[in-house]
Parts: C-alpha cells; structure tokens; sequence
C-alpha cells in the first residue's frame, strides 16, 4: 500500500502575485495618507488663524470703547500677540480685572520646527505696512503663517 502525502503551501508564483498586489496597494495608500495628513494641518490652520485675527479685533474693539488705555498716535492695535494671552487691565471696571483675549496661542502648524514661543511661529503685519509685503512694527495688526509651501489649493500659506 503506498501512502500519498500532499505538499501543503504556496507556490512561489502565488507569493509574486500577493506581493505584487501589495504593492500597488501601498503606492496608492502612502500618497492618499499623505493628502490627508495636508488637509488636516490645513484646517489647523485655518483655524489658527480665524482664533488670532478673532482676539486681534476683540482687542481693537476693546480699546475703540475705552477699555484698554488709549495711548496718543495709537493705532489701538495689540503691540505684540502675548498681550491677547497675557491681558490688559479694563479700564472701564473699577476693579481693573483684566480682559484676556486668547486663552493660548495657537502655534502655527505649517513651521519648520516647533519653538517654544508659539507667537514667534507666526508671521505678523503692523498696521502701517502693506497687505502686499507686510512687515513687522509698532503693533500687530494681522498674522500669517511663515510656511513657503503651497496649499492643496493652489495658494502659497502665507497668504492665507
């Protein structure tokens, strides 16, 4: 009597296939994840920004009505972004609790490296420079992120 044994396992062509079909799924996969990982540091900006340039008006809003001291030949704008966190003194409470603006600020997720000072990540715009080339001075008028990349949506971070 002669016993059959049967070879159980793959064949070497089987194992190819499987391989092959692994790697066309990973070259589809990496880029995808990579669209996602951009589309969610976006929206952090997004965010970011919508939160800073909220507090930037909160306190020119303040100090139009009297709230924050008015200084001669101010724009009426924060002098730097750690004022938003830090808070100003009310001027129109008799207690002189302070208003705060920004619970804490938001770092700007497209930097390079992350620093401790999160207002350093961000690029800012005083008052008296040009929307076109903003440029640092006297007060904080507006924010942009310092990013030299380009957004899914065609346009540059920095003008966001």
């Amino acid at each position: 009597m002669a016993i059959r044994t049967r070879n159980t396992g793959f064949t070497l062509i089987e194992l190819l296939v499987v391989l092959a079909v692994l790697g066309v799924l990973a070259t589809i996969a990496v880029p995808v994840a990579e669209i996602t990982v951009q589309r969610h540091k976006e929206a952090e900006l997004r965010l970011a920004l919508r939160e800073i340039r909220i507090a930037i008006d909160g306190y020119k809003r303040a100090y139009d009505e009297g709230r924050v001291l008015r200084v001669l030949n101010a724009s009426g704008y924060p002098k730097t972004l750690d004022v938003l966190v830090e808070g100003v003194e009310d001027m129109k409470d008799p207690k002189k609790a302070k208003i705060y603006f920004l619970r804490r600020m938001p770092a700007d997720p497209m930097a390079v490296a992350a620093q401790p000072d999160t207002a350093a990540t961000w690029g800012k715009r005083s008052y008296a420079s040009d929307a076109v080339e903003p440029k640092e001075g006297e007060d904080v008028y507006d924010v942009y992120s310092r990013s030299t990349k380009m957004g899914l949506n065609g346009v540059p971070y920095s003008k966001w």
